[in-house]
């Protein structure tokens, strides 16, 4: 009796649970589109995560969980381009703490911020103790603004590596590290004590990008030459008053006073602020939209497996998963054409085949193109060698092309926490994963030659997707990696763009393959023509 009680008091709360979940998920379903009002002015809030797509959201309000909404890449794209044409949108504000992005996304932001100047409308920036890229956007407003006692942390450019290894020797563990590929640095930080020759070389060249980009745009912003700005560079990092006598923004205000100056200058009795995520949410699909097109986001590390969460996670994206949200995209008659948005800086050599495959099986149906975010490097390169246009920002890491193995021998350790260990083997390489011991020569050779194998078939692959055949000995293909200004350099078949979106490359290929298969079409980012797979 008390069995059967229990019970059916458990089935009556989770069914009270249930009923709680399906209330809130109805009410937030019929939920209203936000009301903007005219004249109004947007405020862009920023600070934190800057995602490919925007995470789960629990249709029961849970504390510490739902928080604030999180724009995405897509929607700042999508919400500034509707606003510069908006006759209700005056003027735009952004309010910018540190964001937790790279420098491709923000290459994006400050172009996609400059595209709306074009329009004429004012763009406001209030800064809260940012560091130089939060600073490389803000440069694209109009008029940039931080409270008087804050920092500016404009310095230059840095690239920081641990190393491991003499902790390691402390406590009596040894890292055998293989490397497929000269620059395939993987695993260094376990074997090396300070930046090899190789890293160096791939890591400075990096890092000059970055600083070459943002030397140019701050002098273009500010009006001042770059000699100017590389030594304004080397005498930072600023209070905000030192950062206003530098000329590095133009009036010290807080964050009430900036609005109450963009108030004058629209001369309007008050200032009606509207959030930039309402305005994302209150904008309705666009009418003459005549085709969909599928964006497909690969986001983390790749991992193999099933999974729930095709686009990825913070921990990675299954192959399993992305693998069957490609066969939805491919079985879908609705859907025209797909860009696959790639930022991830790989992962297993197994799962990145098996995507591939899918991609290219994808690739036959519909027209496709990639493009690039923050990272697309090793395995998350090799997924986008289908052959297609991959667009890029100039400072997307990208390359790494390798392979990288590594066993711990920990028989050191165990010596001297007094462990032993003994095992039986039948087979001449069974314990060639063995921790106990160092890994035998024979067995060495073993792995490098099948590493060797898998090495040869993502080079044979990068250059048929590449198209890049004569470039074999170059050194992305032996596991180096760089911005993708580099590899544009280089002649190799990636677009720098900037931030023009993959949408726009379909509208811009007048005569390609990709524009016969579309016909005449034109492909807008709308809620009616973009889907988010």
């Amino acid at each position: 009796m008390k069995k059967f009680l229990l019970g059916l008091f458990t089935g009556l709360v989770f069914a009270g649970l249930g009923a709680v979940v399906l209330f809130f998920a109805a009410v937030r379903l019929g939920e209203n589109r936000p009301v903007i009002s005219d004249g109004s002015t947007l405020v862009m809030r920023l600070d934190g995560d800057l995602p490919e797509k925007a995470p789960v959201q629990f249709p029961v309000p849970i504390p510490f969980v739902n928080s604030k909404p999180t724009l995405t890449v897509q929607e700042i794209w999508t919400a500034l381009k509707r606003a510069a044409s908006d006759n209700r949108v005056k003027a735009v504000v952004l309010n910018m703490g540190q964001v937790d992005a790279g420098w491709a996304k923000m290459n994006e932001l400050r172009d996609d911020i400059l595209s709306f100047k074009k329009s004429g409308k004012p763009v406001y920036a209030f800064l809260r103790s940012p560091r130089l890229r939060e600073y490389y956007v803000a440069c694209a407003a109009d008029r940039v603004y931080a409270a008087p006692e804050d920092m500016i942390d404009v310095k230059g450019v840095r690239a920081e590596l641990m190393f491991f290894k003499n902790t390691l020797d402390k406590l009596g563990v040894q890292m055998q590290v293989i490397h497929m590929g000269k620059y395939k640095d993987a695993g260094d930080m376990f074997t090396q004590t300070s930046v090899t020759p190789e890293t160096r070389e791939s890591l400075g060249s990096v890092i000059d990008g970055i600083y070459g980009t943002t030397v140019t745009a701050l002098a273009t912003s500010r009006k001042r030459s770059p000699e100017e700005i590389k030594a304004i560079f080397d005498e930072g990092p600023y209070t905000a008053k030192q950062a206003k006598a530098k000329g590095l923004i133009d009036e010290l205000r807080y964050e009430d006073q900036v609005y109450g100056e963009l108030q004058g200058q629209l001369k309007q009795k008050e200032l009606k602020k509207a959030s930039f995520s309402n305005y994302v949410r209150s904008l309705e699909p666009e009418t003459d939209a005549k085709k969909r097109i599928a964006l497909v986001v690969g986001s983390g590390t790749i991992v193999r497996g099933s999974g729930d969460d095709a686009m990825g996670t913070d921990e990675g994206f299954t192959s399993g998963a992305f693998i069957r949200m490609l066969h939805n995209v491919a079985n879908d008659s609705t859907i025209s054409g797909v860009i696959l948005r790639v930022d991830s800086p790989g992962g297993d050599a197994f799962a990145s085949d098996e995507m591939l495959r899918e991609v290219r099986l994808l690739k036959d149906k519909k027209p496709m193109i990639i493009s690039f975010s923050d990272y697309a490097a090793s395995g998350g390169y090799y997924i986008a060698m289908s052959g297609d246009p991959i667009v890029s920002y100039p400072n997307t890491l990208t390359g790494s092309i390798g392979v990288v193995y590594a066993k711990p021998n920990l028989k050191g350790l165990y010596d001297k926490l007094g462990i032993t260990k003994d095992y039986l083997t039948r087979g001449k390489n069974a314990a060639i994963d063995s921790d106990y011991g160092p890994m035998p020569a024979e067995a060495r050779t073993k792995l490098e030659s099948g590493m060797q194998e898998f090495y040869s078939q993502f080079v044979t692959v990068v250059s048929q997707g590449e198209n890049a055949l004569t470039m074999m000995l170059n050194h992305w293909l032996r596991g180096g990696f760089g911005s993708a200004r580099m590899r544009s350099r280089e002649d190799w078949s990636m677009n720098l763009v900037g931030s023009m979106p993959p949408s726009q490359r379909f509208e811009r290929k007048p005569g390609s393959a990709l524009m016969k298969r579309f016909g005449s079409c034109h492909i807008r980012r709308s809620e009616r023509c973009w889907s988010n797979y």
